[in-house]
C-alpha cells in the first residue's frame, strides 16, 4: 500500500513538474522587459513578446490548430495595458513604424495618423485597419522599436525578404533555406502566400531575383528556438488570425525545424469531413531571414531613432463626409465646386 502511494505521489510530482517545464518554455513572460538588452536579437524577442501578451497571448500549436484568441484587430476590445482598443493599436504599428505614409492613397490611411483624436478619423482609420493587412507593418515596428541596423522598413514583407537575398552586405539578415538552417532568436521565418502556385525555396529566389515586387509574403520573428530544451521553436507575427499570435513549431536534435508542414501544389480541403488537413503552421515555408551576429550588425548603419509618432489632428483639419456631433467638431471643407458668392448674393454680416 505504501508502495502505491509512493508511487502515485511520483507520478503526480512528474506530471505537476512537466506542466511547470511546458510553462517555462514560452520565453515572453521573462523577455518582454528587456527591451534595452545589449544584443540586437534579445531586443527584437522582447518587443515582440510584449505585444505578444498584449493581444493575451493567442497561440497556434504544433499541430497547426488555434488554441487561443481573445480580442481581434476590428474590436475595441480594450488590449492588456489598461484598455487601448485593439484597432487603435494596429494602427500604432503603422504610424510608429514609419510605414504609413507609403499608403496614403488607401482610403483612412491618413486618418490614422491622428485616429482617436476625433469621431471622424476614428471611423476612417478603423476601416483601413479592417482592409489593410498589417502583418509587415508589425513587423516593421518591431525592428524599429528593437533598433535593427541595416533594415528598411516597409508595407509588404517582400521588399525586406528581397533585400536579404539581393544586397545582403547591406541588410541585418541574410537569406537561408528553412530546411538546412536552424533558427534563432531574432530571425525570421517567411512564406509566400499565393493561391495559385507554391514557390518554396528556389522559387521564391528566381522570383525576387528576376526583380519582382509585387510578391504577397508574411513574416514571423523567432522569439525563442528550443529553451530549456523543449524542442520548439516559438515565433510571433501579426495579423495571425486578425491578431498578434505565437507560432509553435517542432524543431529536432539538430536544431533544425522537423517535418514543416508545406502546402503541395494540389492540397486537400479543410473541411469538417477532412479534418486531417486543417493546418494553420501548413504554408509555403520559402526563406528563413537569418539575423547577422551581433559585430556585423554594428558596422550597418544605425536605425532612425524610435519616436512613437503623436496623434494630434492637424490644425486646419476638415471633413467631406463629416459626422454629426463629432466631437471636437470637424469644419466642413469647402465646395470647390461651388458658384461664387458676391457680397450683395451672401447673408448680411453675421447671418448664419
Amino acid at each position: 500500500m505504501l508502495k502505491c502511494l509512493m508511487f502515485r505521489t511520483v507520478l503526480v510530482l512528474a506530471g505537476l513538474l512537466a506542466a511547470d517545464a511546458a510553462a517555462a518554455a514560452d520565453v515572453c513572460p521573462l523577455v518582454r522587459n528587456r527591451q534595452s538588452a545589449p544584443d540586437v536579437a534579445t531586443r527584437i524577442a522582447a518587443v515582440a513578446c510584449s505585444e505578444h501578451m498584449l493581444w493575451y497571448r493567442p497561440f497556434i500549436d504544433a499541430q497547426g490548430r488555434l488554441a487561443s484568441v481573445s480580442v481581434a484587430e476590428a474590436e475595441n476590445t480594450g488590449l492588456d495595458d489598461g484598455g487601448t482598443p485593439a484597432w487603435l493599436r494596429v494602427a500604432s504599428y503603422w504610424r510608429d513604424s514609419g510605414v504609413l505614409p507609403r499608403m496614403s492613397s488607401f482610403d483612412g490611411a491618413n486618418d490614422c495618423t491622428y485616429a482617436g483624436a476625433n469621431r471622424y478619423s476614428t471611423v476612417q482609420c478603423r476601416s483601413f485597419v479592417i482592409d489593410q493587412p498589417w502583418s509587415a507593418a508589425f513587423i516593421s515596428y518591431v525592428l524599429r522599436r528593437a533598433g535593427v541596423p541595416g533594415f528598411n522598413v516597409s508595407p509588404s514583407h517582400v521588399d525586406y525578404v528581397r533585400d536579404a537575398l539581393t544586397t545582403p552586405g547591406e541588410s541585418a539578415y541574410e537569406f537561408r533555406d528553412p530546411a538546412t538552417t536552424p533558427p534563432a532568436t531574432g530571425d525570421m521565418l517567411c512564406y509566400v502566400r499565393s493561391p495559385n502556385r507554391v514557390y518554396g525555396v528556389e522559387g521564391l529566389r528566381q522570383v525576387l531575383s528576376a526583380g519582382s515586387d509585387g510578391l504577397p509574403m508574411h513574416c514571423e520573428v523567432v522569439v525563442a528556438a528550443n529553451p530549456g530544451g523543449d524542442g520548439m521553436a516559438y515565433l510571433i507575427g501579426g495579423n495571425v488570425q486578425h491578431s498578434v499570435t505565437m507560432r509553435l513549431l517542432p524543431m529536432n536534435r539538430s536544431g533544425l525545424l522537423w517535418t514543416l508542414p508545406r502546402r503541395g501544389q494540389v492540397d486537400p480541403e479543410c473541411a469538417p469531413d477532412t479534418a486531417s488537413a486543417c493546418n494553420f503552421n501548413r504554408q509555403d515555408w520559402a526563406a528563413l531571414l537569418k539575423l547577422k551576429p551581433q559585430t556585423v550588425l554594428a558596422a550597418l548603419p544605425p536605425p532612425p531613432p524610435f519616436q512613437p509618432a503623436t496623434m494630434a489632428p492637424p490644425a486646419q483639419a476638415c471633413c467631406v463626409n463629416c459626422v454629426v456631433g463629432a466631437v471636437p467638431k470637424v469644419p466642413r471643407c469647402p465646395n470647390p465646386n461651388a458658384p461664387a458668392v458676391t457680397p450683395a448674393q451672401g447673408s448680411p454680416a453675421g447671418g448664419s
